[in-house]
C-alpha cells in the first residue's frame, strides 16, 4: 500500500530536485491499477488536463484538490499542501541557481574559517552555500548584505584587500550581533551603566574569564548593554566595537586581539565611552583604520580616566618593580597588569620589562584557517 506522508514533513526537506504531486498520484494509480484515463474519467477532467496534473504543469487548484479528497482520499488541504510545497520548491531551486551564478560573492568571506567555528554549515552546492552564509547574516539577497553591512563600514578600510576585510569584519560583526541576543538586558539607562562600570572595574583583578565575565555580562546587562566575547577572523584586525541594537539596548563586542588583560579592560572601557558619549546612530569598531579620530580620542580617553583617575597617574611616574607596581595596583583596585599597560603607553616602563604581570588569554581552538 501507498503510503501518504503527511505534509508537515514535505516543507523542511530540501533536496535539489523538486517533486510534483503527480508523481504521489502516478503510485496510488499503479497500486489501484487505474489508467491515466480512468482517473481522468473518475475526476471528470480531460485526459489532457490529468497529463498536465502529473506533470506538474497544471496546478492543483481549490477544486481540483476536492476532486482528488473524493476520488483518492486524503483531505483536500492535503493536497493543496503538496501543491504549496512543490512551488516553493520551484522557486527556491530557481533562487539557488540564481545565487549559484553569485558565488564570487564568498571570496568576500573568511568563509572556511567561518564553517569550522560552525558559524555556517559547509554546503556541496554553491548556490546552497551562498544562501547559508545569507542565512548568517540575516538579509535575504547579497545587495541586501552590501547595504546592510557593505555600506556602514566601508569607512573602515585597513588596507588595499580591504574587500575581504569588510567581508571579515561583517561576519564579525554579525556574530556579535547574534551572540548578545542571549544575554538578558534591560532597558538601556546611562546612570545605571555608569554605576555598573565602577562595579566591572575591579573584576579586572580576576584572572579566570570563567569567573568575571558571568558578573562582567549581569552588570552591563542590568543596564542595558550587552556584552560579548567573540574571535575575530583572520584578516580581522578588530580589538571591539559598539553598536546599537535598538534604542534601548547597546552591544559592546570584544575580540581578544592583543589577547592580555591590559588590552581587554582598556577596550572594554573604551567601548563604554563610546555609549555614554555619541549617541544611538554611529557603529564604532576599535583597531581599525577609517575611525572618526576626535571620537576615538575621547573613547581613549573616557578609558584611560576610568581606569586610572589622572589624579592618580602622576604618582605611578617613577615606579619600575614589581612589588611597587603590585601595591599600586592594589591600592587603585585594578589588575597589575593594567598598571603596567599604563606605563608602557606613557612611557615610562620599557615595553619589554614586567609584562609577566599581565594576564594572557587564548581562544579554546586557535587554529589559523584560511
Amino acid at each position: 500500500m501507498v503510503e501518504i506522508i503527511t505534509a508537515t514533513n514535505t516543507a523542511s526537506f530540501n533536496a535539489d530536485w523538486a517533486s510534483p504531486p503527480g508523481d504521489l498520484i502516478e503510485e496510488v494509480l499503479e497500486e489501484r491499477g487505474w489508467s491515466r484515463a480512468e482517473l481522468a474519467q473518475r475526476l471528470a477532467f480531460s485526459a489532457k488536463h490529468v497529463n498536465e496534473l502529473l506533470k506538474g504543469r497544471a496546478p492543483i487548484t481549490a477544486d481540483t484538490a476536492e476532486r482528488l479528497e473524493r476520488v483518492l482520499g486524503h483531505g483536500a488541504g492535503f493536497w493543496l499542501r503538496l501543491e504549496a510545497n512543490y512551488q516553493q520548491d520551484l522557486v527556491r531551486l530557481q533562487q539557488l541557481d540564481q545565487l549559484a551564478s553569485q558565488k564570487d560573492w564568498l571570496k568576500e568571506l573568511p568563509l572556511r574559517w567561518m564553517q569550522h567555528q560552525g558559524w555556517v554549515e559547509t554546503c556541496s552546492h554553491a548556490g546552497q552555500q551562498v544562501a547559508a552564509c545569507l542565512k548568517f547574516f540575516a538579509v535575504a539577497s547579497i545587495e541586501a548584505w552590501r547595504v546592510r553591512y557593505g555600506q556602514p563600514l566601508a569607512v573602515y578600510r585597513t588596507s588595499k584587500s580591504y574587500a575581504t576585510e569588510q567581508g571579515a569584519l561583517a561576519s564579525w560583526l554579525r556574530r556579535a550581533e547574534t551572540d548578545a541576543g542571549s544575554i538578558a538586558c534591560r532597558p538601556y539607562e546611562a546612570k545605571a551603566f555608569r554605576a555598573a562600570l565602577q562595579e566591572i572595574r575591579p573584576l579586572s583583578c580576576v584572572a579566570d574569564p570563567t569567573v568575571f565575565v558571568p558578573r562582567l555580562q549581569a552588570l552591563a546587562g542590568a543596564a542595558g548593554v550587552a556584552v560579548v566575547f567573540v574571535p575575530a577572523p583572520p584578516k580581522c584586525r578588530v580589538s571591539g566595537a559598539t553598536q546599537w541594537l535598538s534604542p534601548d539596548r547597546a552591544l559592546i563586542a570584544l575580540s581578544l586581539r592583543h589577547k592580555s588583560n591590559d588590552h581587554l579592560w582598556f577596550t572594554l572601557f573604551h567601548e563604554a565611552g563610546h555609549i555614554l558619549k555619541h549617541g544611538k546612530k554611529a557603529t564604532f569598531v576599535d583597531g581599525l583604520n577609517g575611525v572618526d579620530e576626535v571620537h576615538e580620542a575621547a573613547a581613549d580617553r573616557f578609558a584611560a580616566d576610568q581606569l586610572i583617575p589622572p589624579a592618580e597617574v602622576r604618582k605611578l611616574q617613577g615606579l619600575s618593580s614589581e612589588q611597587e607596581l603590585k601595591a599600586a595596583a592594589e591600592s587603585l583596585g585594578i589588575a597589575p597588569g593594567i598598571v603596567v599597560g599604563r606605563l608602557q603607553h606613557e612611557g615610562w616602563l620599557p615595553r619589554t620589562h614586567l609584562n609577566d604581570l599581565k594576564v594572557s588569554y587564548h581562544w579554546p581552538q586557535e587554529e589559523s584557517h584560511d
